[in-house]
């Protein structure tokens, strides 16, 4: 595996890869077994796991929380159908639009 963010898509494929594989042997695929709520659960967990790091522990805590955060957000993509292709296009088309110029945007749809 790659070191820069293409690593992401690579995690994506190997996450996908494991939908329907046997859950005694891959903690993705048991997450997979255990259903949308669970893998939301994971998810909200490591993030406030990443919080409380960014907070009141180290660097290198909040690194690993973050990869947590990163692998259970990418689980809850996959199990949802989301492609990470299609979150890049939209953080792409939001590109250079004021935060608070593109929150209001949402606001009147």
């Amino acid at each position: 595996m790659t070191s820069d963010s293409s690593i992401l898509d690579e995690l994506y494929g190997v996450i996908a890869s494991r939908r329907g594989t046997d859950p005694d042997k891959s903690y993705t695929a048991k997450l997979f077994a255990r259903g949308r709520g669970k893998i939301a659960q994971k998810f909200g967990e490591e993030a406030v796991e990443t919080v409380v790091a960014a907070l009141s522990e180290g660097k290198d805590e909040l690194v690993g929380e973050s990869a947590d955060t990163l692998y259970h957000l990418l689980v809850l993509w996959a199990d949802c159908g989301v492609e990470p292709a299609k979150v890049w296009a939209e953080l792409s088309r939001r590109a250079g639009t004021s935060g608070i110029d593109e929150k209001k945007s949402r606001a009147k749809k």
